[in-house]
């Protein structure tokens, strides 16, 4: 799941409410043109406009990956632009030594950590940060 603000591209309407988007959610677009993730209607301008999760984009960050930016997911967005992200629940994470799997992380706070008994050693993840780039 992600959770996003977003902004209408017709008219720069930042939504007030996170907006949840999930892989499994589908809608149909107007006039039978497939379908997208999110479809909504902007508040402001009555613009119909979607997101769509790619989900053959979907990547793991890893802890190589440490400390810098990594593409994790793509969307195709028609008339909405993310402008804020907030992880929440749902992540996961494996023990890089030992395998250990970590599931249903929450990162609301943008930090958690746990304790490998495999490797009696404290694991986490720190200072979670995002950025959007534009393709």
């Amino acid at each position: 799941m992600f959770v996003f603000q977003l902004k209408c591209g017709n008219c720069g309407e930042v939504s007030e409410k996170w907006q949840y988007l999930r892989l499994m959610d589908s809608a149909p677009l107007k006039g039978g043109r497939g379908s997208a993730t999110m479809v909504q209607k902007c508040k402001l301008c009555s613009r119909e406009n979607s997101i769509d999760i790619l989900s053959q984009t979907i990547k793991p960050y890893n802890a190589e990956d440490s400390e810098k930016f990594k593409t994790i997911v793509e969307f195709e967005c028609r008339g909405l632009e993310p402008v804020d992200f907030q992880p929440q629940a749902g992540f996961a994470a494996e023990g890089a030594e030992s395998g250990t799997p970590f599931n249903d992380i929450n990162l609301l706070e943008k930090d958690w950590n746990d304790y490998d008994e495999k490797t009696k050693e404290s694991v986490g993840i720190y200072e979670v940060t995002h950025k959007f780039v534009k393709c």
